[in-house]
């Protein structure tokens, strides 16, 4: 019984770590998936385990994108990057929206939102919404292409559209880089700007959902959720590497076509 309950496990990691990164929705999938094969432990165990699983993700992005992250060098002494404090100063801006938002109302926005019905309207929307404005953008040319380009008045810009993803089914990436692109971003600049969004926004939702829960785990439970994390670190790196290889060639409509045909996948399962 034990082990089937690590391959559930493996299974809703391998489902964070490619919904995470690619906008159609890691929490949606997560509480669809949790429908059909049903992890057989407490309620505020899946609760948490549905936000901390995603700090395997999150190093995924630590690692992939280290030296880009990472303002500090050391060459006879310690040497500052300028460049890269900015842009950890305007991911803490974007930051501050969601934050206040989930801070308030996490309670709240779980027990109107966590249900099927949500998940499968949002996806419909989103993917909807992702087609307009790809269809839009066809004959504009971006306004900011590099990272650097990015001004705190279009960070927080980007952390108001981050807002809505704290409703499940949204998708944070989806969210985001939908804000980013109306602004006038390039595609590569909204994933990388939402990738590294992730890491505070992700980190702080974690720590809150454990600080819920407490640390009372039990052995099994904490392997469970270090099946998870491990397994959504493994397949974000190659998540992350194909969404970005694929997104220079292409747009982002596939993945809003996805998100109709899955939200009315979603409302013809639970009418059934």
């Amino acid at each position: 019984m034990e082990f089937v309950e690590i391959i559930k496990a493996i299974i809703l990691g391998i489902v964070e770590g490619i919904t995470e990164w690619l906008p159609i929705s890691s929490t949606g999938h997560m509480i669809l998936v949790d429908q059909v094969i049903r992890l057989n432990l407490s309620d505020a165990f899946k609760e948490m385990f549905f936000v901390v699983i995603q700090l395997g993700a999150i190093l995924a992005v630590v690692v992939l994108y280290w030296q880009k992250l990472l303002p500090f060098t050391w060459r006879e002494r310690l040497v500052i990057d300028k460049d890269t404090m900015s842009l950890w100063f305007k991911i803490l801006v974007a930051c501050i929206p969601a934050g206040v938002i989930g801070f308030l109302f996490d309670d709240k926005i779980d027990e109107m939102f966590y249900n099927p019905w949500t998940v499968a309207i949002t996806l419909i929307f989103y993917g909807i919404l992702f087609i307009v404005i790809e269809n839009r953008n066809r004959t504009r040319t971006p306004r900011v292409t590099t990272l650097s380009g990015l001004t705190y008045q279009i960070a927080l810009f980007i952390g108001v559209f981050q807002v809505l993803s704290l409703i499940p089914g949204t998708s944070r990436s989806g969210a985001t880089i939908i804000g980013a692109i109306l602004i006038g971003t390039s595609r590569t600049v909204a994933a990388e700007f939402t990738f590294f969004l992730a890491i505070p926004v992700m980190l702080g939702a974690s720590l809150v959902k454990l600080a819920k829960f407490g640390l009372t785990f039990t052995g099994f439970e904490a392997l469970i959720l270090a099946t998870g994390m491990i397994t959504a670190f493994i397949v974000s790196i190659l998540a992350i590497k194909f969404l970005m290889g694929y997104i220079k060639k292409h747009d982002f409509k596939v993945f809003g076509w996805y998100r109709i045909v899955l939200g009315l996948i979603v409302f013809l399962f639970f009418l059934i």
